[in-house]
This record gives C-alpha cells, structure tokens and sequence, in this order.
C-alpha cells in the first residue's frame, strides 16, 4: 500500500521542477484562488520559486484562501500530555527510550482532571491528547478513561471541555473501533518524514521504526469509523520540498480513496528537546522564508484543511504566519505531563520540545485580536454532526465559513465576559462589534445578536 501513498519516484522527478516563464507561475497561483487545489507538478514550481514578486503573491493568495474558507477565524486549542513514557528511540525527542535524564510519569486519572481545570482557567475549550507511545505505562484502556475524565471536568466558571482532539500511536483495526464510539474530534499521526531512507535512520527502534505500519495509519482509521484525521511532517528530517510533495500525495490519496481529505494539516519544526542529537544538528533545517513558503503553498494546494501552527515558533514570526494561511495554533503550550498544575517552563528540560511562544493564552489572544483575526473556541461542527464526509462539502466550497465566522464571534464574547483582562475586552469588543456589520445577510446577523445578547445575559455554550 505504501507506494500507492508516496510514490518517491514520481516525487523525486518533480522536486528540482522549475521555470523562468513567470506568466505560467502566475498561471498557477491564479489557479489555486479557485479552491480546487492544485496538482503536483504545478506545486512543484511553486516550491522552486525565490522571486520575490511571485512570492508576494503566493503569500497573498494564501491568506485570500483561507479567508475563502474560513473567514477571519483562528481556532485556538492546548496541548495535554498525560504520559512521557515512550518506547520509541525518534533521534528528535526528549521523550526517546534512551534518554535516561528525563523524569518519566504517566499522570493519574485525578492529575489528569487538574490540569484539564488549568488549561480551562486560560479559556480553553479545545484540547489536544498527546501521551508517549509506550503501551505498557499508558494503555489504551487508560487513555480511553483519561479522555471521559477530561470531559467530566468543570472550572470556577462552570465551563467544561467540549472537544478533545487526539495525537497518539497508529491504532490497529480494533482499536480504532473502539475510539470511534468514544466523543472526540480529529485523529493527528505525523507522518514525521515521507522519505523512506531518512525514516529508518531516524527511527531506528521501536514499534515507530515500522515506516508503513504509521503510513497506512489514516486507511485504518478512516476504515474503521472515524471522521476526521490529521497529517503532519517534521520539517528538517529531510528537503522540504520532498515533505510538501509528499504530505499533498498523501491528502491527495486519502480524498480519493475515502472522499475526506486531512481535517488538518500540521507543520512543526524541529526545535531542540533534551538529548536528542538531530534536535541539536537538525539534518535539513527549514529557514523562515522557505517556511513562510511552504505554509503558503500548502494552503494554496489543499485549501480546505485546517493547518495548524504550534507555539514551537517564536510570537513575532507567529503573527506574521497568521497571514499566510493558518486557521489553527496552539496558546499557553506545556510540552510535559503536570506542566500546567504545576506551573512548569514552556522550556522545561522535561519537556518533549523547547517551545519558543512563550506568551501566556491571554497574551497570544490579545495579539490576535489586535492583528484582525477572530480567536475562537468553537466546536459547533463536531456537535452538530458536520464531520468528515459533510464537513468537506462545506470546507470544500468555502460554505464552512457561514458557521465558522459566527460561531467564532460567538465563542469570543464567552471569552471576553468570562476570562479576558480590561484592554482584551475592550479590542475584543470592538472587534466583534466592526465584524458583525460586515455580514450581508439580515437575518443571520439579527441571530448573531440574539446570542450574543444571551451570553451577555449569562447563557453558555450557543453555537450555529
């Protein structure tokens, strides 16, 4: 199966792809504004591309088309990790088998409900489930209560959990069927790298080390009942390029085989983690411009997916990536089990990864806001049964934003009135106040107002 997914061939004849003709490139970019993607040959000159007029427009493009499908909104979640127990040896990671300096812990069903109280405490409703991939310190049965402990939790605001997305080990056929009678959102493996060479060497003991058990990972999952996943890389593995050729082969086949292309799209960057020797001499390091690059051209070539940006990156070039194209990212970030109770470091030497956003969620919020982005919290889609197959009809065309951009006005007034300092509320205010004349139509804004006004009035959890 896993050359019917990446064939390498195919994508090494394509990466060094390129032209002079800058009306065909245009040609290109002009293409991807119609929402229908574009094919790999024509992202393969993309890639290659260093003009700056074209990657202005590239850039430009990128924002317009996220805006196309989801508005102004930027989907904000918090990383939970509930285990740092791992049995894989990824040269990348602070969690790896080998390295002996870290403190290993699995949290208890009862640590697990405290930090789901701190993360709430920011104003989060969304939360990403990550643990080590060690089955025998963190089974799947545990994880499985861990997930319904965190949506039993409620903070001093009464407000609870209302999505829970997951990022753990490939799942065999059974256990996906389980998850799938469990409530949660999309289902994130990272592929890490695509290049099959580079994946061996990078992984060389462990279940992970099994390049196409993780490959045919999303088939199993999407086979076995769940809606929506998430694929990813690790840029700096190997050329991103490769990467980004192959994450769109990837979406490419997982649409054609199962009509649902990834919900999301992740693109981490190697950053340096405890004893980790590539995280210290990263192999193929990714500079800013070739990120900004490959975020835009991403967006441009499967345009309906969420793409997700962690604190991993620094604030400043955060808020400039916000233009090209994210609709997701991450805020007040803890990359190790108990690091929210207990106050830890973003940079804590127990940490999976250094993380280099190290603004508080109110901070990052704030910034949003005073960028013109909507933050949001919403989980309507998940609650009302538009997942996988019915999402992509409405991600697709772009009719997804008539939810996404109210229910993002919607949740941020929760925010405001419920955990935002005085100058938040004030921009945030004004912000939903200049969005909400924005909309044409009379009687979805009339509704918007409606519920605004209930949550003014104390109501909780209204969404379109």
């Amino acid at each position: 199966m896993g050359n019917d997914i990446i064939n390498e061939n195919e994508i090494n004849s394509l990466i060094n792809k390129s032209t002079t003709d800058k009306e065909y490139i245009k040609s290109i970019l002009d293409k991807s504004l119609d929402l229908k993607g574009l094919e790999l040959n024509e992202v393969a000159i993309l890639l290659n591309i260093n003009d700056d007029e074209l990657l202005e427009m590239l850039f430009e493009n990128a924002l317009k088309i996220k805006e196309q499908i989801y508005g102004k909104r930027l989907v904000l979640f918090a990383p939970l990790y509930i285990s740092n127990y791992c049995s894989n040896n990824c040269l990348y990671c602070g969690f790896r088998a080998d390295n002996d300096e870290i403190h290993r812990i699995t949290l208890t069903i009862d640590e697990i409900k405290e930090e789901t109280k701190s993360i709430l405490e920011q104003g989060h409703k969304r939360v990403l489930m990550l643990m080590g991939e060690n089955h025998k310190n963190c089974t799947f049965d545990y994880f499985i209560e861990a997930i319904l402990a965190v949506y039993s939790v409620k903070d001093s605001k009464g407000n609870s959990i209302r999505r829970i997305n997951l990022e753990i080990a490939p799942l065999n056929d059974e256990e996906f069927k389980r998850l799938s009678q469990i409530p949660i959102g999309t289902y994130t493996v990272f592929q890490e790298t695509y290049h099959l060479e580079t994946y061996k060497k990078v992984h060389p003991s462990g279940k992970k080390s099994d390049y196409y058990w993780r490959l045919s990972c999303m088939d199993r999952a999407l086979s076995n009942g769940l809606h929506d996943v998430g694929i990813g890389a690790l840029f700096g593995l190997y050329d991103y390029r490769f990467e980004v050729l192959a994450l769109i082969a990837h979406s490419n086949h997982l649409d054609k085989t199962y009509g649902i292309g990834p919900h999301t799209i992740s693109i981490p960057r190697i950053k340096p983690a405890k004893n980790a020797p590539l995280s210290q001499n990263v192999p193929y390091a990714v500079n800013d411009k070739n990120f900004k690059k490959l975020i835009a051209i991403l967006r441009s070539a499967v345009p309906y997916t969420g793409m997700i940006l962690s604190t991993r990156e620094p604030a400043e070039l955060r808020n400039e990536l916000f233009q090209l194209g994210i609709s997701q990212i991450s805020a007040g970030s803890r990359t190790n089990p108990g690091g929210y109770k207990q106050g830890l470091s973003p940079t804590d030497e127990d940490s999976q990864f250094h993380l280099n956003d190290c603004r508080s969620s109110g901070e990052v919020i704030h910034d949003v806001i005073k960028s013109g982005f909507i933050p949001s919290f919403c989980t309507s889609c998940y609650r009302l049964g538009r997942v996988g197959g019915d999402f992509m009809e409405q991600a697709k065309p772009g009719l997804i934003k008539l939810f996404c951009q109210p229910n993002a006005l919607i949740t941020l007034k929760e925010y405001l009135i419920d955990y935002a300092d005085q100058e938040t509320k004030k921009i945030g205010e004004k912000l939903i106040a200049e969005e909400l004349t924005k909309f044409e139509n009379e009687a979805l804004k009339r509704k918007i107002s409606e519920i605004l006004n209930k949550i003014e009035n104390g109501e909780r959890d209204i969404y379109i």
